[in-house]
């Protein structure tokens, strides 16, 4: 390696495997250069959450970072691991820095088929990841209130809208967005079309949203109409715009094979839903874009909380690693590309088929063997699973 990665390490099960992924895979094979962060959550804590910025700060400076699952704390969290505070998701914090777009495919096996038959072809999901509910300002209402939307303008002059009168106690809400942000979400999301050479469907709630939403679908149609609209005739790709009820009707539908671009919480939840689908939410690639061409590659799950509490008690866990995995190699994959180093990339796309292979072959950690259709398959423990990759690797290489 010439350039260092970005390494944001985690929390709870995603950071035992996050080692063993190290240890097992790529150390033994590549020299391997990191810039590192502790993103556990006692470490934000120390550090009142600026271990977070500087990782994101980072991975401007180096261009290409690997990210581990974390933890978002809620009350209970707050509790568990005594926190000052309860700090905002680590991954909001990054994406609002990066102000990128996260692009999210499932992972397609052998063995293993979509819950949804006629879907043949991988559906990307492409991820606002700025603004909305993950940026937002919230307040309890007490009875008897009135609550308004207020603009100060640049001159000084004001415009108020009513949003409720309380007469029973309640809650508010605020959300924003910048019309920079979703300018670059479009152009990203056209960009990576014509890169992949699939359609795009965009989908918000316009209807009811009139100006909020709306101001998604007007920017995404004037920047498509300017600079992409004869580059996707050329290249045999379509953009359209429709509903976000009628989008899932249609992607149920499908065949599959296109991006679905989505609003950051309509990203959120149907790229769990895309990978639930297809098999397991831990058989997703996820990566965030950022216009600049800055890369950060992650898996799409949580930190598998329950499977954590076991490997502290000694007992031996079934976790699926993949999407752990696939972070470390797009990312690896990505370090090489930038760098000019054919020979990271051919490792990082070994141990892809490796893994891939393994799974096939029917090796596989407990929630891929309840699915699995393979004949002999066997479950078994994740560190068990990462050494049968490692076999295979090796003879590949």
């Amino acid at each position: 390696m010439k350039t260092p990665l970005v390494e944001m390490d985690g929390d709870e099960m995603t950071r035992v495997i996050w080692k063993m992924i190290k240890d097992i895979l790529i150390t033994p094979y590549v020299d391997l250069k990191t810039e590192y962060y502790d993103l556990g959550l006692e470490n934000r804590d120390a550090t009142n959450d600026q271990v977070t910025l500087d990782s994101a700060n980072a991975t401007k400076k180096y261009g290409v970072a690997v990210k581990c699952a974390t933890i978002t704390p809620n009350a209970a969290r707050v509790k568990e691991y005594n926190l000052k505070e309860m700090w905002k998701s680590p991954n909001g914090t990054i994406r609002a820095i990066l102000d990128g777009t996260v692009f999210r495919a499932p992972i397609l096996v052998k063995g293993i088929s979509p819950y949804i038959s006629n879907w043949k072809k991988p559906i990307t999901i492409a991820r606002h990841a700025y603004g909305d509910v993950y940026r937002n300002v919230e307040l309890s209402v007490p009875a008897g209130s009135k609550a308004e939307l207020l603009v100060t303008r640049p001159d000084g002059t004001e415009e108020r809208a009513l949003i409720h009168d309380f007469k029973t106690p309640g809650i508010i809400q605020g959300q924003h967005n910048l019309d920079k942000s979703i300018e670059s979400f479009a152009k990203s999301c056209f960009n990576y079309a014509l890169d992949t050479k699939q359609d795009v469907w965009f989908s918000t709630k316009d209807t009811i949203s009139k100006k909020y939403d709306h101001r998604f679908k007007d920017i995404f149609q004037e920047i498509f109409d300017k600079d992409y609209k004869e580059a996707f005739e050329k290249a045999g790709i379509t953009y359209f715009y429709t509903l976000i009820d009628d989008a899932v009707a249609r992607v149920v539908r499908s065949e599959g094979g296109f991006i679905w671009a989505c609003k950051n919480y309509d990203g959120d939840v149907m790229s769990d839903m895309v990978a639930t689908a297809f098999g397991s939410l831990a058989m997703m690639t996820s990566v965030l874009v950022s216009p600049d061409g800055v890369y950060e590659y992650e898996a799409a799950h949580g930190t598998v909380q329950r499977h954590y509490y076991k490997h502290l008690k000694g007992e031996k866990t079934s976790t699926n690693s993949m999407a752990t995995l696939f972070a470390w190699t797009g990312a690896l994959k990505k370090r090489a590309e930038l760098d000019a180093l054919p020979e990271l990339m051919r490792f990082a796309q070994m141990l892809e088929e490796a893994s891939l292979q393994t799974i096939e072959d029917g090796v596989m950690t407990g929630d891929l063997a309840s699915l699995s259709t393979l004949p002999n398959k066997q479950s078994v423990d994740t560190e068990t699973f990462l050494r049968e990759i490692g076999k295979r690797l090796a003879l590949k290489l």
